[in-house]
Parts: C-alpha cells; sequence; structure tokens
C-alpha cells in the first residue's frame, strides 16, 4: 500500500539565490529547492553529499526492492528478533503511534495482505477469504515491538512470519530527514520534492510555496496533467493519496491500492484522493493513507478532533467531483 505521490509544485520561479539538487530516488525523482545563507555558501557540496548519502541509507533500511535492507532482512529472518538500525526504529516508533491513533487503518504490518493484493513487494496471488483470514493471524502492530538495548535496536516479533512494509510513510519521512539535513547548515528556505512534499520559510519571490493538488481522474499517470485545486503553504508537510493512478481492473472490477488492513480488503470508499497538511511529511503520508482507508464523511470527524491538521479531499457524489477542505 503507497501513498501515491500525486503532489506537483507550481510555486513561482525561483530566484538566482535559490539553487536545486535533482536525482532519483525510490523509484521516482527529487529535488529540493532551497536557498543557502551567504555563511555557507562553501558548504553546498557538503549539503548535497549529505542529502544524497541519507538517500542511499533510507534506500538501505526500508526499500522491500533491495535484497540487502533492514526491512528485507526483518521480512524474511527466520528467527523472532532481528537487530535494526537507528533510522527503522525511528520510523517503526511513528508507525506504531499513527496505527494506534488510527484504531489500525494505517498499518504497516498488513505487508502480507498488501503482498496477496499485488500491492506490496511481491506479485499478486490468488485472493480468497480463508487466505485473507490467514494472513490477518499476522497483521496489527501490537504483535511487534522493538526493544532498545545498549544503544542497539532489535525487532521483536510474536511471530517470524509477521512482515512489515514502510510504503505508506517513508517518503514522507525520507523528506522529514532531508529537511534535518538542510536545518543542519542553517538553510530557512526550501522546499524538498518527493512527491511528497516538506517545506520551510518562503520561495524565490518571498511568499509561501505554492502546491497544486491534482484531478484524480483514472489512469491519469503524467504529473502535473491536470489541477483541481492549489494550496499556500509553510512549514509543514503535505502529501497526497488517491486511487487513480495504482490499480487494475479485474473482471470488470476495479481494485486500487488502498487495502484496508483490518478488513485485509481493497477499501470501498467515495473519497479519490486525500491531501493531509500536518506538521511534518512523516505524518501527512500516513495521514493521507489513513484518510483514504476510512473514506471521506470519517476523515471530515477524525480532521474535527485535529485542529492542527489540514486537508483536501476529492470524492464524488452522485458522479460528480466535489472538494471539501479546512486548508487556507
Amino acid at each position: 500500500m503507497t501513498a501515491m505521490p500525486v503532489l506537483l509544485l507550481s510555486s513561482c520561479k525561483s530566484n538566482d539565490s535559490y539553487l536545486t539538487i535533482n536525482g532519483y530516488a525510490q523509484g521516482g525523482t527529487f529535488k529540493v529547492t532551497y536557498s543557502m545563507p551567504s555563511s555557507g555558501k562553501q558548504s553546498v557540496k557538503a549539503l548535497e553529499d549529505s542529502i544524497k548519502s541519507e538517500l542511499v541509507l533510507i534506500d538501505d533500511t526500508f526499500s522491500g526492492y533491495n535484497k540487502g535492507s533492514e526491512i528485507t532482512r526483518v521480512n524474511e529472518a527466520g528467527s523472532d528478533t532481528v537487530e535494526v538500525n537507528a533510522t527503522f526504529a525511528e520510523l517503526f516508533g511513528k508507525s506504531k503511534t499513527i496505527w494506534e491513533e488510527s484504531s489500525g487503518a494505517f498499518d504497516p504490518s498488513g505487508a502480507p495482505i498488501f503482498d496477496i493484493w499485488g500491492f506490496g513487494f511481491s506479485n499478486k496471488g490468488k485472493v480468497t477469504q480463508h487466505q485473507i483470514d490467514s494472513l490477518k493471524q499476522f497483521v496489527g502492530m501490537d504483535k511487534i515491538r522493538i526493544d532498545s538495548i545498549g544503544g542497539r535496536f532489535y525487532i521483536i516479533k510474536s511471530d517470524p512470519r509477521i512482515k512489515l512494509n514502510f510504503n505508506a510513510i517513508a517518503q514522507g519521512y525520507t523528506c522529514d530527514c532531508i529537511a534535518r539535513i538542510l536545518d543542519s547548515f542553517g538553510v530557512g528556505n526550501y522546499l524538498v520534492d518527493l512527491g511528497e512534499i516538506v517545506c520551510k520559510g518562503v520561495n524565490g519571490k518571498g511568499m509561501k510555496w505554492i502546491i497544486g493538488v491534482e484531478h484524480p481522474e483514472d489512469g491519469n499517470q503524467t504529473k502535473g496533467k491536470a489541477i483541481q485545486t492549489i494550496v499556500s503553504v509553510t512549514n509543514c508537510g503535505i502529501v497526497t493519496s488517491g486511487n487513480y493512478r495504482k490499480f487494475y481492473i479485474e473482471n470488470g472490477k476495479k481494485y486500487a491500492h488502498t487495502i484496508d488492513p483490518r478488513t485485509g480488503y481493497p477499501a470501498q470508499q467515495s473519497l479519490l484522493s486525500a491531501t493531509a497538511i500536518c506538521k511534518d511529511g512523516t505524518t501527512a503520508d500516513a495521514y493521507a493513507t489513513w484518510f483514504m482507508v476510512i473514506g471521506t464523511d470519517s476523515a471530515k470527524a477524525v480532521l474535527s478532533r485535529m485542529p492542527d491538521t489540514k486537508a483536501i479531499l476529492i470524492y464524488d457524489e452522485d458522479g460528480s467531483m466535489k472538494v471539501w477542505s479546512n486548508a487556507e
């Protein structure tokens, strides 16, 4: 279950004092736009090297397609105890907190179910109710924990067959990691874009960052093809999850990548896309998935209890596309 990277940066053109770092990461592209303080000009290469090293570390930690990654070792281990690095431990802790907040609607331990539907790290299998019921025995973040012993971290599973998939939160977390590096170099104005976005300060025009939220039309594979709405933001993470890019049709029925780990089946909601605007990218990434799982009305109810969380919900109502937002 992957939070789709469906946000497009559409801010005004940066002035000459703004620099960019571009490259490939996590199956797509990334771009960092930032203004280096005058005292740090000599550190530009060091900043770029630090960001690229961080991206390698995160891939080596969370990529299920990297056979040597931490998560691959955890998922394939025949033991119920596996040592992991501090990066893994940090994201695991954040994920478990949001799993509790969402009452299981967001759940990285749903990996076996994501796999069988073809939206995980393996090819789609034949789905039956018996298989779903069997796999649900290994789903739930209460079945797995991390212990810290002498500064080292250990995953403890209640059953070795429990697996994890952080795809619905890892890119937002990556943006936060890059943002921390920028902060450490004294950068006050930046936008980190991996599809998921974290921004701070102002753009090259001295204004908040302008982000376009795409029109959630089935089969739209082109970023920026159609913009549904725009929002001005700063000092936040902003992430969109939607079901209009990653899905397949089988026997005339659409199966989208948003899986409800509580039921084991794709979420059947009228919600077409959910954009979460939170204090950081990690939270925004997970919340966007959470909202897609529970649907429009339940997401509105959750948001009514979270005054600091903003969202843009695009949903279908009797064949017409509607937009609800509590963002500026």
